[in-house]
This record gives structure tokens, C-alpha cells and sequence, in this order.
């Protein structure tokens, strides 16, 4: 989604021409009227663009994202930023309970508003606060609108989540979603791309034009689905990662390039030091300290291997990278 100053939660998924719009609890007489104010394009709610609100105003786009999440009637819903509640009362009728996560307090009362004294009243739970600073409680699936600013950290926050849930269904600024699913020697194959393919699949659902939203964004979004890999890979990420975001600060360098610099031989030969601090076997560390070689001749030895001589991270898949940190863990480099 568009660019903010500040954002808390996702844009919401708001409009008063929607069918699910409060009019449905009204007498006809108030029904007619507030479908004359839709009509005129007139808010219930004025979204607050300083914080990533976009109202999704096409109940077409919101019954085709409630679809693609496949929910289950015993299914949990993790719903971030509900905005007034037009996909909050679907995933309702779908779902055993959904929590939602909202920042603005305007929209905790709406959408509490929305369900009062309705049979999904004591389905919603309604957490009134910032999604990157709130805890997730246990969920199977999560449903979410997405401002930029947010994206990234709220996917790897998703990422991490245990226990483990089944999906998330969540719409992206168009660039941010094509990025997590970009494969190598793509342009917008990156770090993010890596590390999340490393931890998920992620496929892409439907696009999603700027014209869907009141007031429409700057950028056109698109919706995606991340399922967690069960089991993970077993894979120290902190360490994964040190190495993925090394590699990616120059990705259309070569390897030996990016590694073979002093600030990088020194890094990792610090790290060397770590490690053997923490040996508890003395008697194999100063076997080690005698077989001793330097980072820059490790680097030199493994970066002249054929599976990675002349290559660039730009080109290089998941296997490729999990052999090459592999291969440095196994001759005493390590990233973190």
C-alpha cells in the first residue's frame, strides 16, 4: 500500500456502499438514505491517510479475498487493521471467532458497532492497539491490509509467529508482493525475496487496481497467500540471514567481489574468534589453532569452488545459498 508518514495497521476495508455496511441494521427508511449518501461517494467514516487508511470500497474484491482464505468453520481469524468491519462480518460467518487488531480508535467503535447484538457478537474479539508492538494470540489463519511502511517487518512478525498457523491471506503494495514471490535473475529478486521463500511458500492471488480504494493510492496493490514451510528448515536464521543480507548489498557482484573486501574479512574473522572462545573443548581448539587458516583464505578457497566461481547472488536459488552457507559453517565462517 501507499507510502505514509505513519502507519499502525493495514488499510481498512471500508465503504459504505459495500453489503455489509451498517444501512443492513437500519429501518428501510434509513437504508434508502445511506444508499443515497453512498451514492453520492460520501464516507460514513473519513479514512485517516496518515495512517495507511485505504477503504477498499468493491465488496467484489472483499468476497474474493474472504474465498481465498478457505476458511473453516473451526478456524480462528487473525484479521489486522478491520477498519468499520466489511471483511471482518464475512470472516465472521465463516469462522469459529475472529480477533482483530485496530489502531484507530474511531474504528474499534465502529466495528464493535457493526455486530452489536448480532449472532457474531460474541464471535469478535477486538484488540485496540499497534499490530507491530501487540502480541498475536493463537490463530489459523490471518486476513490483512497492509500499509508499506509495514510490510516487511509484519511478514517476518508473521513468520516467526508460533505455534505455527495455516495461512495468510494479505494485500500488498503491488512492488512489496511481486518481491516475495521474485525468483532468481529477476530485477526484484532480493533479500526480502530469500528470506521469505526460505521460510514459506508464497503464491499471488489477484491484483487489485487503485480505483477499488476511497481515496484510491498512489500504487496498485496485490493480494497474496504465505503458507509457513512445516517443518522449517533447519537453519540458524540469524546466521542465514547475516550471510543473505551480505550478499545482497552488492547482488550483481560476484561473490568473491563481495566477500573480499577488509571490512568482511575482518567481520568474519572476529566471528572465527567468537566461536573458539565458546569452545568448551580445548584440546580441539588448539587442534584448530594450529591447522589455523584465515577468513580470506577460506573465502578464496570456497568462492573458486565450481558450484559458485564467477556467480552472483542475483543468480543464485535457495539451495545454492543453503550449500554456500553449508560449506563456510563447515570451514569455521560464520555470519553472526
Amino acid at each position: 500500500m501507499p507510502k505514509n508518514k505513519r502507519a499502525r495497521s493495514g488499510p481498512t476495508s471500508a465503504s459504505s456502499s459495500a453489503p455489509y455496511s451498517l444501512s443492513s441494521r437500519q429501518s428501510p427508511h434509513q437504508t434508502n438514505s445511506s444508499d443515497q449518501t453512498a451514492e453520492k461517494g460520501t464516507n460514513l467514516i473519513a479514512p485517516n491517510t496518515s495512517l495507511g487508511q485505504h477503504f477498499l470500497k468493491n465488496p467484489a474484491v472483499v468476497t474474493a479475498i474472504v474465498a481465498k482464505a478457505a476458511l473453516k468453520p473451526s478456524d480462528v481469524v487473525l484479521e489486522i487493521g478491520p477498519g468499520t468491519g466489511n471483511m471482518t462480518v464475512p470472516l465472521l460467518s465463516q469462522s469459529k471467532k475472529v480477533v482483530a487488531i485496530e489502531y484507530d480508535t474511531r474504528m474499534v467503535r465502529e466495528v464493535l458497532k457493526r455486530v452489536e447484538g448480532t449472532e457474531h457478537e460474541n464471535k469478535l474479539q477486538v484488540i485496540q492497539g499497534d499490530a507491530m508492538k501487540t502480541r498475536f494470540p493463537f490463530f489459523d489463519v490471518c486476513v490483512a491490509n497492509v500499509p508499506y511502511q509495514i510490510s516487511s517487518v509484519l511478514v517476518f512478525k508473521l513468520l516467526s509467529h508460533r505455534p505455527m498457523f495455516r495461512c495468510a491471506v494479505m494485500m500488498f503494495q503491488e512492488e512489496f508482493a511481486l518481491r516475495l514471490s521474485a525468483r532468481p535473475g529477476e530485477a526484484l529478486y532480493c533479500r526480502l525475496s530469500v528470506n521469505t521463500q526460505l521460510l514459506a511458500k508464497v503464491d499471488q492471488l489477484m491484483k487489485v487496481g487503485r480505483n477499488n480504494f476511497r481515496p484510491p493510492p498512489k500504487v496498485e496493490s496485490r493480494v497474496v497467500r504465505i503458507e509457513l514451510r512445516n517443518p522449517p528448515p533447519p537453519v540458524n536464521f540469524s546466521e542465514w540471514d547475516g550471510m543473505i543480507r551480505l550478499l545482497f548489498n552488492r547482488k550483481n557482484k560476484t561473490l568473491r567481489s563481495v566477500l573480499l573486501t577488509k571490512p568482511t574479512i575482518k567481520m568474519l574473522d572476529t566471528n572465527r574468534r567468537t566461536q573458539k572462545s565458546l569452545n568448551n573443548n580445548k584440546e580441539e581448539a588448539m587442534e584448530e589453532d594450529n591447522e589455523e587458516q584465515g577468513a580470506e583464505q577460506i573465502i578464496e578457497e570456497v568462492v573458486e569452488m565450481e558450484r559458485w566461481k564467477g556467480k552472483r547472488a542475483s543468480k543464485l536459488d535457495l539451495d545454492d545459498f543453503l550449500a554456500l552457507l553449508a560449506e563456510f559453517n563447515k570451514r569455521g565462517i560464520h555470519f553472526a
